[in-house]
């Protein structure tokens, strides 16, 4: 017989800072797999985990997503390249000048970042460029020949060209790279990575993008070396997920590795967007806690998610299109200390995976995850699975430790409570700064608690924001990778207009835009669906508003600068600034079917009695295995919730109930329960 042929599978890959999730998919079928990250090489157990799912299933074919926040953290330590900033002739101190905006105008102690090209790595070159794309001087062979020499000489490992107005003309640019291709060094190119207006933005993302290019590069190299290796394991195909919420191939990621920023957090946001989508929910607050921090976001299920073109990451600018998401230095593994006035402290220190928190057996300091192991949140033979033991004498030593040393706290697991309280606090500030202080009350929103860690502070989060209801997806610390599996081959292309609205300059522009965005699917086997936008704002604002593009986009225009500043000016003139295309392959996505709903009390899923310490006191509730939940259960806490991904903590005065998904909804009395029932409006 003809031996059958091993199936080809998709395999979803998230690295956080403790574990590394990955979610595959065989069929209709969707699998967990939880391993612990490596934080000296990523790339290792990126390919572990392949190797052992491909082993697992008998796959030689595989299509790998990955979120990754190796250029993340390669730009927050600091730990990317020497790298070489060149630009034109009298603008080499334009990182250093910035915009000249401090970042707390009181605030005398607080700076500017660092820019990321040091002084004597910037370098300019004798040419110049109008406005409108009028060349003034062009750079000669000696000027380019002195140039190569200079950035040899400082031993850069990468090379990051913003020339003045390059994105209108680019060929002193493409100039600058031939001179400097014989160095061998990564070179990225300012009218490619951010072909936009704003020198500033522009030369600080294509310098962020050389910065961090390297490392990107060697980190993808190892991983698709495993891949082509036919003695380590399975064939396959790589993507990384990018920050604007779309995945886009390995060679795009590695030549523009500034897109990944956001990585992992916009695999959380995507996958928050589909999971509250099959429920029927329209406002979500995303929370999503891992070992190191929590990122949150505000969701309208009725749209993608917004993207800004004007995020910061690490103090520096990044021009690139961006989910709009905010991160909290506060997670399971952030430390806890007592500072200089004897107050307890939480984060941002973080132990990481190594050492990670004492209960792990190697750490020797307080972690939040040690101070939920004492307050019977966590149970230690049941996490992950059961596949790891916790150790609670270990925890319950290091928080006695501190215990001795702080004031004011009778006893050791108040301690633990007070750590856990001042970690909620961290929290409970990010998801305002999504939702309260930009006028939308979290009173009408459910959140959406993922992550390892997410489950176990949920329901004290949803009563300190006044939430009359918590979503807990099956499998939460696996959320950002299958939010990763189903992400679309998503990209955005951008060209500075500063144009009038009824410009004939606008079709051709946005025709090339288009070109460009399909010849570049093509390479990848996919047909994308094409979207117009226009940046747009009255003439002489500093500031624009991104608009869909068509006949009506000036009156759009009027009326979300009504809704966001207040105020329309019908008569003052209105500018496009820059023409965007959003180019979208959608990708095959199977979503499980709604069960169908019983009546239940969960009995069949309590394991037996657990201690819980609350609000001071210890209680008696249940420990409860998930796995035996079903569709309609319903049950009282408290109570703490065991899978293998994560661990739920249902609080005093808290009801649980199972819906047609499989998802655990939360709400803080009985008769505040909505209906579960499949397809209910929420």
């Amino acid at each position: 017989m003809t031996p059958r042929p091993k199936p080809r599978i998709l395999i979803a890959i998230d690295t956080g800072g403790t574990f590394t999730d990955c979610v595959f998919r065989v069929g209709g079928r969707v699998d967990v797999l939880k391993l612990p990250s490596t934080p000296d090489d990523p790339a290792r157990a990126v390919s572990q985990a392949i190797q052992q799912i491909a082993q697992q299933l008998g796959a030689a074919d595989v299509e790998i997503r990955h979120g990754t926040t190796v250029g993340t953290n390669a730009l927050l330590e600091r730990k990317g390249a020497r790298v070489a900033f060149v630009t034109t002739e009298g603008f080499e101190d334009t990182l250093a000048i910035g915009r000249q905006a401090r970042p707390s105008l009181y605030d005398w102690n607080e700076h500017r970042a660092e820019p990321l090209a040091l002084p004597e790595c910037c370098f300019g070159v004798a040419e110049r460029v109008t406005s409108e794309g009028a060349v003034l001087r062009s750079p000669d062979r000696a000027s380019l020949e002195e140039l190569r020499a200079g950035i040899r000489n400082a031993r850069v490992e990468s090379v990051a060209v913003s020339l003045l107005f390059s994105f209108v003309a680019p060929a002193h640019e493409e100039a600058v790279a031939a001179a400097l291709a014989s160095l061998g060094l990564p070179i990225s190119l300012s009218h490619k990575t951010l072909p936009e207006f704003r020198e500033f933005e522009r030369a600080s993302t294509v310098t962020l993008n050389a910065y961090i290019a390297p490392k990107m590069q060697s980190y993808i190299r190892r991983i698709e070396e495993s891949l082509e290796n036919e003695n380590s394991g399975p064939r396959g195909r790589l993507y990384i997920m990018q920050s604007s919420g779309g995945i886009l191939s390995a060679k795009v990621a590695a030549a523009e590795p500034v897109r990944t920023i956001l990585s992992g957090p916009a695999g959380g946001v995507i996958g928050a967007l589909n999971l509250a989508r099959r429920a029927r929910i329209e406002k979500v607050l995303s929370f999503d806690m891992g070992g190191t921090s929590t990122d949150v976001a505000l969701l309208d299920t009725t749209r993608h998610p917004a993207t800004s073109t004007e995020g910061q990451v690490a103090g520096l600018p990044v021009g690139i299109p961006m989910l709009d998401i905010h991160t909290a230095g506060a997670g399971g593994g952030s430390l806890a200390w007592m500072d200089s006035a004897g107050m307890l402290q939480v984060g941002p220190q973080s132990a990481g995976a190594d050492p990670g928190p004492a209960c792990y057996g190697r750490g020797n300091q307080v972690t939040v995850t040690d101070a939920d192991l004492v307050l019977g949140r966590l149970h230690s033979e049941h996490f992950l699975g059961g596949a790891m033991r916790l150790d609670l004498p270990r925890a319950h030593h290091v928080i006695a430790s501190l215990h001795r040393a702080a004031k004011g706290f009778g006893r050791v697991e108040d301690l633990a409570e007070g750590v856990v309280r001042v970690a909620n606090v961290h929290m409970e500030s990010a998801l305002r700064r999504v939702s309260v202080e930009r006028g939308f009350d979290p009173r009408n929103f459910t959140l959406l608690a993922f992550g390892g860690a997410g489950p176990l502070h949920a329901c004290e989060l949803a009563e300190a924001l006044g939430m009359r209801s918590v979503l807990i997806p099956s499998a939460p610390g696996a959320l950002s990778a299958l939010g990763i599996l189903d992400a679309d081959l998503r990209r955005e292309y951008s060209r500075t207009a500063m144009l009038a609205p009824g410009s004939s300059q606008i079709p051709r522009m946005y025709h090339e835009l288009e070109e460009e965005a399909r010849a570049a699917f093509r390479l990848e086997g996919a047909k994308p669906e094409l979207s117009r936008i226009a940046d747009m704002r009255y003439q002489g604002q500093g500031f624009e508003l991104q608009v869909q593009w068509s006949a009506e986009a000036v009156t759009r225009f009027h009326k979300l600068h009504s809704r966001a500043y207040g105020y329309a000016d019908q008569k003052r003139p209105v500018e496009i600034v820059t023409l965007r295309v959003h180019a979208v392959a959608r990708t095959h996505q199977q979503h499980p079917r709604a069960a169908k709903l019983r009546t239940g009390d969960g009995r069949a899923a309590r394991i037996g009695k657990h201690a819980i310490f609350e609000m001071g006191k210890w209680r008696q509730g249940w420990l409860m295995d998930r796995s035996l939940l079903r569709p309609g259960d319903r049950f009282a806490g408290p109570a703490i919730i065991v899978e293998l991904s994560a661990t739920c903590f249902l609080a005093a005065g808290w009801f649980c109930a199972v819906d047609g998904y499989g998802n655990l909804l939360l709400t803080p009395d009985a008769k505040a329960q909505p209906a579960v029932r499949r397809g209910a409006k929420r």
